[in-house]
């Protein structure tokens, strides 16, 4: 599995990489718009990303903003959003229920509330497909 991770605080974005490192190879981004630079490499490099974990509150441009370009570009270049577009899991501090409902309505797959541990990580990738249970 191919990862990016967009984190611009070190900390979660060590404990970000350190849980998905087993999982698939995983970029590194500190902010939305790199992130988006990365998708967009990544897809014309014909070596897509499966998971792109977005962190809401990063600087440049937040990953709400990142969501929906990164949306726009698959709709742009006709990828089934869902069937062949990255699952993107945003992993984020904001828990309210506006936040959540706008990522989902933007797009998103999942959406995690730090702090992040192993067993959530877990069953998302679960849900989303992206790993078996015997992973």
């Amino acid at each position: 599995m191919k990862i990016l991770i967009a984190e611009d605080e070190f900390i979660n974005r060590k404990l970000i990489h350190k849980l998905l490192s087993a999982y698939g190879d995983v970029d590194v981004t500190t902010d939305g718009e790199e992130a988006i630079e990365a998708f967009t490499m990544a897809l014309d490099e014909e070596d897509p990303y499966d998971l792109l974990c977005l962190d809401i509150m990063m600087p440049k441009k937040d990953g709400l903003t990142a969501l929906k370009e990164i949306r726009q570009i698959e709709a742009d270049r006709d990828i089934s959003i869902g069937k062949d577009s990255v699952k993107i899991m945003m992993t984020t501090a904001l828990g309210d229920s506006k936040s959540v409902l706008g990522a989902f309505r933007d797009g998103c797959e999942s959406y995690v509330v730090k702090p992040l541990i192993k067993e959530k990580i877990f069953s998302e990738l679960l849900k989303l497909g992206l790993i078996q249970s015997s992973d």
